[in-house]
């Protein structure tokens, strides 16, 4: 959560092999090398594969 652009960390599915995977929320992709090496989000963690997803700006809502 200490990245940069990390709003949030989830796990999963992935969609595709349907293995268990990591997901980290970020607010929007950046390209690798654009970012600092310890802003870097790692491949696995721990065995598991991490996969990075792009949702925006996240704020609270007030009750409506």
């Amino acid at each position: 959560m200490k990245l940069a652009n990390v709003t949030g960390v989830g796990t999963g599915r992935d969609e595709h092999s349907g293995e268990d995977v990591i997901i980290v929320f970020v607010t929007r992709k950046v390209p690798r090398d654009r970012l600092r090496d310890e802003d870097v989000v790692p491949e696995r963690l721990d065995g598991v594969p991490v996969r990075v997803l792009a949702i925006g700006q996240v704020d609270a809502q007030g009750d409506t």
